[in-house]
């Protein structure tokens, strides 16, 4: 990867579009340093603590969120669109009409997107906000003063994470990579510094978690090896097209493949997964637990705090559910991406087929089930990079890892990516022509 760095550096377009992209990724670290008025952030210090859904978010925001900065919502707003619209494509048929239009379509369905994003963060900003105000942070909270503290707490919020999602768009247009990625690897790589500082603080509290310490890198070496081997793996499904003699020449006969990639789907199940488990968190923000005497406890009390603590973040049951769900969501999302059928149907029609298996359904059934074996090891892979961290904060709590198993991945994943193109981009610019 550094090699191919070092050698993009030297091709002076490259050059400008690596340039543009720090460009961007410094102006995201400022507005990750502007405070947001009418905040106190030192009494927002242990909102992102003990593992809760705010320290993954906090760690999505590069830190943003436990400051109380322009940016603290990062850009799980757009996340959470482009989720939903993923899934009403498929579900209704208008939608799906845009979407095959081609380019057109495909700027439509980013217009509803980023309208959807908008409507996402201005509810997100609202829970902020009495997150925050519960906590101490808001300054002033009664009377005009404090109606005049919520709007432009909720505003900035807002535009801030509307302007992370032009920034992303910027570099898609000028610089090197997926814009929303890269800004996403950036704000997780922010944060690994005040990790290390952290770690190094309670092994100097307590000499025995300097040996925990060691346990925490090897299993982050171990994760980012396996993690470049599940991006790396794959089924190739071997194709035979047949023979056509027109005239005196001989037409097709070729032998190729289809790749089936065992991490298909990425880091879109987990985030489909923990969208969902994030639902009581964030119903919590707006209904806050019961106080009090216990005994005092209405049946809807006690079935309120119940239900919250079954979804504990810390909580067996919660990364068992979480588990599951990580499995579910990657068969579903394999099942929007792949269709066997349309498969099958290209393949005959392109006189191409399968060796010692028929065309038609025959075909489709025989992709049917190597997608559903692949798609069952890469989902059990991705839950247990997810869940192995919640494990050892609930073996080793006084170590509190906040680099969860999601970071790692999506780090991995977009420094893959970027190298992949970069490669190709440089492949294009040196690949010679047939006048030379």
């Amino acid at each position: 990867m550094f090699q191919t760095l070092r050698n993009a550096w030297k091709t002076p377009e490259l050059k400008k579009k690596l340039l543009y992209t720090l460009l961007i990724i410094v102006i995201f670290r400022f507005g990750c340093a502007i405070p947001v008025p009418f905040l106190d952030p030192s009494q927002l210090a242990g909102i992102a603590e003990g593992g809760s859904i705010f320290s993954y978010l906090d760690m999505l925001s590069g830190g943003a969120l436990s400051n109380g900065t322009i940016f603290a919502l990062s850009i799980q707003p757009y996340i959470n669109a482009s989720i939903i619209m993923q899934l009403l494509t498929y579900a209704i048929p208008y939608l799906e009409n845009i979407q095959k239009e081609g380019e057109e379509g495909r700027k439509t369905i980013q217009k509803i997107t980023g309208f959807v994003a908008l409507g996402i963060s201005l509810v997100m900003s609202y829970a902020y906000y009495l997150t925050m105000r519960n906590q101490g942070a808001v300054l002033y909270t009664s009377g005009f003063e404090g109606v005049f503290t919520a709007i432009v707490i909720i505003s900035v919020f807002t535009a801030g994470s509307n302007l992370i999602v032009w920034l992303g768009n910027l570099i898609n247009e000028n610089g090197i990579g997926n814009g929303i990625s890269i800004i996403l690897f950036a704000g997780i790589v922010a944060r690994i510094p005040s990790d290390l500082r952290t770690m190094m603080e309670q092994g100097k509290a307590d000499k025995n978690n300097y040996l925990w310490m060691l346990v925490i890198l090897l299993i982050y070496v171990v994760m980012i090896g396996f993690i470049v081997l599940m991006n790396n793996a794959e089924r190739r499904i071997p194709i035979q097209y047949a023979k056509r003699i027109v005239g005196r020449k001989q037409y097709g006969g070729q032998s190729t493949h289809i790749p089936i990639k065992i991490a298909m789907s990425g880091v879109m199940p987990i985030i489909f997964a923990m969208a969902f488990m994030s639902i009581p968190q964030t119903l919590e923000m707006f209904i806050a637990r019961p106080t009090g005497n216990v005994e005092d406890w209405t049946f809807w009390q006690r079935f309120y705090n119940g239900f919250l603590n079954f979804f504990n973040f810390n909580g067996i049951w919660y990364a068992v559910i979480y588990f599951i769900l990580i499995i579910a969501f990657n068969y579903f999302y394999v099942s929007m991406q792949y269709n066997p059928i349309e498969i099958a149907n290209n393949l005959r029609q392109s006189n191409g087929g399968i060796p010692g298996i028929r065309p038609g359904k025959p075909t489709s059934d025989f992709i049917s089930r190597v997608l559903s074996k692949i798609t069952l090891i890469g989902a059990v892979c991705l839950g247990i990079i997810a869940v192995l961290p919640i494990f050892f904060n609930m073996a080793v709590p006084q170590m509190r890892l906040s680099m969860a198993g999601t970071s790692i991945l999506i780090i991995v994943s977009v420094a893959l990516e970027t190298s992949r193109t970069l490669e190709s981009q440089m492949m294009m610019r040196h690949h010679r022509g047939f006048l030379e």
